[in-house]
């Protein structure tokens, strides 16, 4: 058990102004966060913390993020996309995600009702990443807006941090910002989440 994950439980992520207050999502799901723990902890895997959320690895490699939002709680697959979802259960956290995929709860007694199936979607998240296998990812890239192209010449240490982003992370903001009709809509978008990006984080997090 990893104490940093003791005092997530206990104050949140810390990443929005509700953090140590009745309002924060973790406090919301506190107690069905604790459940998910104990099977995750029972699983054998690494309890650390990355993206200020308690997630669970192998031999470094990231397997599972437990993470609270504001209408469930849920468990994060990195690779869900290759599990046998024989239950429907899974569901994307986006339109476009590729690889990730989660199983939401909204009560302690869901989760105690569907403890075997979620053990059994972690064995094959372990037994997958322990055989090497990949996502194969779309290869072909999305196309970047030219109001990004424009903000990489101005800014080159914000190219810089926005190459350094996953490919997920990075098609995640092309994404969202080449949504907006208007240039000067997509231009605000880039502008909002320089700060984000330069701090190495996706559009959701």
């Amino acid at each position: 058990m990893n104490p940093n994950v003791d005092k997530f439980l206990a104050e949140g992520c810390g990443r929005c102004s509700l953090w140590k207050t009745p309002e924060c999502k973790v406090n919301t799901w506190q107690a069905e966060l604790v459940v998910l723990r104990n099977i995750l902890l029972d699983s054998g895997l690494n309890e650390e913390v990355k993206w200020s959320q308690p997630c669970y690895t192998l031999d470094k490699k990231n397997i599972i993020l437990l993470s609270a939002f504001k209408d469930y709680c849920a468990l994060n697959f990195f690779k869900g996309s290759l599990l046998k979802d024989t239950h429907k259960l899974l569901v994307k956290p986006g339109e476009n995600s590729q690889a990730a995929r989660q199983l939401r709860f909204t009560n302690k007694k869901d989760i105690t009702k569907s403890k075997a199936i979620i053990k059994d979607y972690i064995q094959q998240a372990i037994s997958i990443e322990k055989a090497g296998k990949r996502v194969e990812f779309k290869k072909e890239a999305e196309p970047i807006p030219t109001e990004l192209k424009q903000t990489f010449k101005q800014h080159p240490d914000f190219k810089h941090a926005f190459e350094s982003l996953t490919p997920g992370r990075q098609r995640g903001y092309i994404l969202y910002f080449s949504a907006a009709k208007q240039s000067q809509t997509r231009t605000n978008r880039i502008e909002k989440l320089i700060p984000k990006i330069m701090q190495g984080k996706g559009l959701n997090e």
